[in-house]
Formats: structure tokens, C-alpha cells, sequence
């Protein structure tokens, strides 16, 4: 999903995202917290895209892989900064977003990291864990 780097987007990718969540059979009660994760994770990353690279990258990518094992958000923009999840100081109104996402990350057993793309940017990428499919149903959560 390509958007342009404005605040409008953050939405519309969320939206996006929800609905191809949805399309692949990730929802429902038993999906719940994958589903409410990924789409905090999708809202905080995309923001913080907008909001810091938007001068340097006017376009914002976003990718969801599904593998019937996890979901895998990542978010790629053209500033080279590669921003670490830190704790701030409890005055500031800003600067979590990226600690918050590693947290919804390794809460729920996934992962989260930041890496350099090619050209100079940075794709910030993290994994959930999807529930394993309930007993005695038949395929998967992505199926």
C-alpha cells in the first residue's frame, strides 16, 4: 500500500489494512488481539512516518504479510534516521510510539526492528503471532 506522507493517510491505511486483515480470515473473537495490535501498530508507524519523514519522503509503503503463522507489518519511508524504541521522559506528550509498538510486539511473542533500505532509507517492521486455529476446526486463521 503506497500513501502519500500526509496525515490523512494514517487512517485510510488502517482501513486498509483492517479489511485485508478481514479477507483473510483474521477476525473475530479469537483473532481479536492480533487484529487491535496490528492496527495500533499500523496507526503508530505510519504516523511517525508522516510526521518525520514526510520531507524527505513524500510517499509512505506499507506491506502485510500473512503466513498462517503471523502477521508482519512493515513500514518503509525515504529518511535515512532510524529511530530507537526508548522510554521518554514522562513531561514529554510525544515520543512512545515506537516503545509502544515494540511492546505490543513481545507481548504477544512477536518481534519488532528497524532496518536501512537500499536506497537510504528505513523500513521499521514488526510480527505478531496469529492464534492457533481452534480445536477441531479445520485450516488456518489466513485460509
Amino acid at each position: 500500500m503506497v500513501a502519500d506522507a500526509h496525515e490523512a493517510s494514517v487512517p485510510r491505511v488502517r482501513h486498509q489494512v483492517r479489511d485485508l486483515l478481514r479477507s483473510q480470515g483474521i477476525s473475530g473473537e479469537r483473532c481479536q488481539d492480533v487484529v487491535d495490535g496490528v492496527l495500533l501498530i499500523v496507526s503508530e508507524l505510519v504516523t511517525n512516518a508522516v510526521t518525520h519523514a514526510a520531507l524527505l519522503s513524500p510517499r509512505v509503503v506499507t506491506e502485510v504479510v500473512i503466513d498462517g503463522v503471523q502477521v508482519r507489518v512493515a513500514v518503509e519511508d525515504g529518511h535515512p534516521h532510524r529511530p530507537k524504541a526508548v522510554e521518554s521522559d514522562h513531561g514529554q506528550t510525544g515520543g512512545r510510539g515506537l516503545m509502544l509498538v515494540k511492546c505490543i510486539a513481545l507481548q504477544s511473542g512477536g518481534s519488532c526492528d528497524v532496518e536501512g533500505t537500499g536506497d537510504g532509507g528505513k523500513v521499521i517492521w514488526a510480527s505478531l503471532p496469529l492464534p492457533l486455529p481452534a480445536e477441531g476446526a479445520v485450516g488456518s486463521a489466513a485460509e
